[in-house]
């Protein structure tokens, strides 16, 4: 191909796609440090239609706990006391740090004191006499999160995705616990979750994470220099002449000093989402020395969830390699040869039902499993589960459940939500966290007038990507061959 054609493409691919490739330099950094937004919302009302809560869907209804004859609904939203006639409904967030983020609760507990406990993704707090929640200490390791709190009798266990606190009355002092590793083999990493850090950096840590903010800067600086460089002309004759020269220069050096670190990013991206997602998935990857796949802690962002069964007598350990058994909290985990179906995207309802069940949903579904004979069913129709592969999204994504009101049981799908309770319509604006409208359009889901398109936004824009890379080199390739062509001719 000739010069004059590999610049045309790169020229007009990079003015096309500039803005998509800025969202996701502008969103990757936010989701590279969630917790240095996380005070940080967005209006609703400035997102798609899509976006509004409805009938408690998008995750707003997560579960729910009585209270002194009331009722506590709880989300990633926050909390909100009613009864159980849901006729209305009142905030009781009171405490809490500012920002959606910090109000994602992902389980509450009362204890046989009367204390009650709130479990948010940052956070342990406690209400205090006056109704306001209390932050409670937790040395919890940077960057980790809290993923489920449980009870047993008097005892309060707290379950972060890499550690285990627990703490009996008066809650005081919490108990750290690295579980051991299981007796079976060693759990690996999947590739997935390899490349995922890999994409982010954080597979090398803080510095890792540092890296990558610079590639995306460094894409950003080329998007904005590419088109200043091609508006230029066009505000006036033979105007701004030495600014084109100054941008080009450093548009082409800052370009070929970080092409390894950009086509690194982009490629890992691009194996994040359908369809080479569906090639790393479900593989299994090795320790890399030196990496956060090495810790010592084999747990190390693989927990889920921790709850005693009363029936079986043992603790119920739920990880991103599945659902494990422990006599103890000191003794190793052994593997459950019944694996009941739940979505990569981890549990969203787990509760016991009379004493031998349990109820389990995702985005996979609802099922009950009672564990003393191995049997699994689907909680809608009233048959036997069949694993089914395919998206981790399924026909019922099952986001949320609730026994608390006299309507009766309660299944809270994430996309259609619930027609059981009523939801308040001032609801339906509640701010969204930086964090997640990022996510959203990291991925493209917020691009609605793409329609099901959106689900390969990022292996269309990926390719998109790849050739602004490949021609801008070609065409410094060409530039070099001309270079070299006169001084030969000279």
């Amino acid at each position: 191909m000739k010069k004059s054609k590999w610049i045309k493409h790169h020229r007009y691919f990079g003015l096309v796609f500039a803005f998509f490739l800025l969202m996701f330099c502008v969103s990757g950094i936010v989701l590279n440090h969630p917790s240095m937004f996380s005070h940080i919302n967005v209006g609703r009302n400035l997102l798609p239609q899509q976006y509004r809560f409805d009938k408690w869907n998008n995750g707003l209804m997560r579960g729910t706990i009585k209270w002194r004859n009331k009722v506590l609904v709880y989300g990633n939203a926050g909390v909100w006391l009613t009864d159980s006639s849901a006729k209305a409904f009142m905030d009781f967030n009171r405490g809490f740090p500012q920002g959606v983020d910090n109000r994602n609760i992902r389980g509450m507990a009362v204890m046989p004191s009367g204390e009650l406990f709130a479990a948010g993704q940052y956070g342990l707090f406690c209400l205090s006499e006056q109704k306001t929640w209390q932050a409670v200490n937790l040395a919890l390791l940077h960057d980790d999160r809290i993923v489920d709190m449980a009870t047993r009798g008097d005892t309060l266990v707290v379950t972060t995705r890499s550690q285990v606190f627990v703490a009996r009355a008066p809650y005081r002092t919490f108990q750290s616990i690295e579980l051991a590793a299981p007796n079976d083999e060693a759990p690996r990493f999947t590739l997935f979750r390899t490349i995922w850090w890999l994409h982010s950096g954080e597979l090398f840590g803080l510095v890792g994470k540092l890296i990558v903010d610079v590639v995306g800067l460094v894409l950003m600086f080329l998007c904005l220099s590419g088109v200043v460089y091609w508006l230029l002309p066009r505000m006036g004759k033979n105007a701004h002449m030495a600014a084109r020269q100054w941008l080009f220069s450093w548009h082409d050096r800052v370009g070929r000093l970080t092409l390894v670190l950009t086509l690194l990013v982009c490629a890992t991206g691009w194996m994040l989402r359908p369809p080479l997602l569906l090639l790393v998935a479900s593989v299994k990857a090795p320790a890399i020395p030196f990496t956060k796949t090495s810790a010592d802690n084999v747990w190390y962002d693989k927990l889920r969830s921790l709850r005693w069964d009363e029936r079986m007598h043992d603790w119920l350990l739920y990880t991103s390699d599945g659902f494990y058994s422990l006599s103890t909290l000191s003794s190793a985990p052994s593997k459950l040869v019944v694996q009941p179906p739940v979505s990569v995207m981890g549990l969203n309802v787990q509760k016991t039902m009379d004493g031998d069940y349990w109820l389990l949903g995702s985005f996979s579904g609802l099922y009950i499993w009672q564990r003393s004979t191995g049997m699994v069913i689907d909680y809608f129709t009233e048959m036997p589960a069949q694993v089914v592969q395919g998206p981790p999204v399924g026909a019922n994504a099952v986001s949320g459940f609730s026994s608390d009101f006299a309507h009766g049981e309660c299944v809270v799908n994430y996309g259609t939500g619930t027609d059981l309770v009523p939801m308040p319509q001032w609801m339906a604006s509640l701010p969204m966290s930086l964090r997640n409208v990022a996510l959203e359009i990291h991925t493209g889901r917020m691009y609605t007038f793409l329609g099901p398109t959106s689900v390969l936004y990022v292996f269309i824009i990926g390719l998109a990507i790849l050739w602004c890379l490949w021609s801008g080199w070609k065409i410094r390739v060409r530039m070099n061959e001309k270079k070299r062509q006169k001084a030969n001719e000279a």
